[in-house]
């Protein structure tokens, strides 16, 4: 995800890379990125977050503890900390870093191909200037929504973060579906593939209800009326409601530190 940022950021011109710094402890990983985006990197986080205008925390949850103590008391008031760690709250942020200017921000897979969709938040203390600045950022990788209350972000987790997972669950069904019934698996998979897209597609241009589009599709005694009734009768659409908020509360569990 850290590197789907940089690439938006740097194809998006947002920054030159030589305006960029990555902390990075991994020697192998410092090389990469320093040669595919011509970046500047070091194994310290200190001396890559000196001159930051924003810094972004993308860590893994067991490590940003370390990280931030590493921080902690060497950031400025011009800087604004923005994580992507699932379940760091505002205040751990806050309090870890011991700075008033925090961002929490969760995308999703998708931003890799610039498609994500990314819920965010922010203290007080972000000025409007990095507020602009933030948003110019997430929109490089897709779709981004701002929102006043915390809550919201626990929500996004389970939804718009773990979702690509569902979908790409659902994608698989399709497909072995098709190799089920005796479709070559290769045109199974652009059959599923197109008409997921295409089904997305006609709903955000259109703004029509999903259950409007469906009505569409569905003809009395038809094929697409069986398939609907097994699902239902499988209790599919209730299983993905309670998927979402298993997804929502193991969310709220893990921002208890």
């Amino acid at each position: 995800m850290a590197e789907a940022i940089l690439h938006g950021i740097v194809t998006g011109k947002l920054a030159a890379p030589a305006d960029i710094s990555v902390g990075e402890p991994v020697a192998a990983r410092r090389e990469y990125l320093s040669s595919q985006f011509g970046v500047n990197t070091d194994a310290d986080n200190l001396k890559s977050a000196r001159e930051a205008d924003l810094l972004v925390f993308a860590v893994k949850p067991q490590d940003l503890g370390p990280v931030m103590g590493q921080l902690k008391g060497h950031l400025d008031s011009k800087q604004a900390a923005l994580s992507i760690v699932a379940g760091a709250k505002m205040d751990t942020l806050s309090k870890g870093l011991g700075h008033n200017s925090v961002v929490r921000v969760m995308p999703n897979t998708p931003a890799q191909v610039g498609a994500g969709m990314t819920l965010w938040t922010c203290s007080e203390g972000v000025d409007a200037s990095k507020r602009e600045l933030i948003k110019s950022v997430l929109a490089t990788i897709g779709q981004e929504i701002y929102v006043s209350d915390e809550k919201y972000m626990d929500m996004a987790t389970a939804l718009s973060a773990s979702g690509p997972a569902y979908v790409f669950l659902f994608i698989e069904a399709l497909i072995d579906a098709g190799v089920y019934v005796g479709m070559p698996r290769d045109m199974a998979r652009t059959l599923a593939l197109q008409t997921v897209f295409g089904s997305t597609k006609l709903l955000m241009e259109t703004g029509m209800h999903p259950a409007e589009a469906k009505d569409m599709v569905v003809s009395p005694g038809g094929t697409t009326a069986e398939a609907l009734r097994v699902l239902e009768d499988k209790g599919v659409p209730a299983a993905i409601v309670s998927a979402v908020d298993a997804a929502y509360r193991k969310s709220i569990q893990l921002g208890q530190w």
